[in-house]
C-alpha cells in the first residue's frame, strides 16, 4: 500500500518516530539501524511496510529498501513475527545477518534477544541463498532506473509467482532486449 513516506521528523526515539507528511502525522516503528541513519535529520524518507492486524494497522519504516526486503523475508519464516524481525534487524545489519546465514552461524543469531536455537536454525534454513539474491535483484533503487527485465520480474512476483521461478522463466526467453515489458511478462507466463 505504501512504498515510502517522506516528510518532517516531529518525534523520534530509537524504536518509534512520528513523520509529518502532508499535514498527517504517521507513527512508524523503526529499527536501531534506521534510527542511526536518521538520528540527526530533520526530514527523511522511510520505506514502509504496513502490517494489518485485527486490532491495528502498524507501520514499519526502514532507511533503505534492502532492510525492508530483509524484514519481509523474516516475516515469511514460521515463528518470526514483526516484533522479532525488528529486533533481529536492530541487533544485526543486513550484511551481518546475510553473513550469519551464509556461514550457518547459529551463535550470532542466538545472541539476538528472543531467538533460540531452533528459531536460529529455521532462519538459516529459510534464508539460505535468498538474502544475497535479493540484494543482487533489488527492484527499486533510487539511483538507477529499472530495466525491462527487472520490471517484468517485479510484475511476476507481484502476481504471486516465486521470484526464483520468475527469474528462470525470464532467462528462457530469447531476444529480451527487443521486447516490451508487457510482451516479456506474457512470454514468461507462457514459459511457466
Amino acid at each position: 500500500m505504501f512504498a515510502y513516506l517522506e516528510g518532517d521528523l516531529v518525534y523520534k526515539s530509537p524504536s518509534l518516530l512520528t513523520l509529518a507528511v502532508g499535514g498527517v502525522g504517521y507513527e512508524i516503528n523503526i529499527t536501531l539501524q534506521t534510527y542511526a541513519h536518521i538520528q540527526t535529520a530533520a526530514k527523511c524518507r522511510l520505506y514502509i511496510h504496513l502490517q494489518v492486524r485485527e486490532d491495528a494497522w502498524v507501520l514499519y519504516g526502514f532507511n533503505d529498501e534492502e532492510e525492508r526486503a530483509t524484514f519481509r523475508q523474516l516475516l515469511n519464516i514460521n515463528g518470526v513475527g514483526a516484533a522479532t524481525a525488528r529486533i533481529i534487524l536492530s541487533s544485526l545489519t543486513t550484511d551481518e545477518l546475510e553473513r550469519a546465514v551464509a556461514m550457518e552461524d547459529n551463535k550470532t543469531l542466538e545472541r539476538v534477544k528472543g531467538i533460540g536455537g531452533k528459531t536460529a536454525q529455521r532462519i538459516i534454513l529459510e534464508l539460505k541463498g535468498k538474502l544475497l539474491r535479493q540484494k543482487n535483484t533489488s527492484s527499486l533503487t533510487p539511483a538507477r532506473h529499472n530495466t525491462t527485465q527487472e520490471d517484468a520480474l517485479i510484475a511476476l512476483v507481484n502476481l504471486g509467482i516465486n521470484r526464483g521461478v520468475a527469474e528462470s522463466a525470464i532467462k528462457k526467453i530469447d531476444n529480451i532486449s527487443a521486447l516490451t515489458v508487457e510482451e516479456l511478462i506474457k512470454q514468461a507466463l507462457r514459459v511457466l
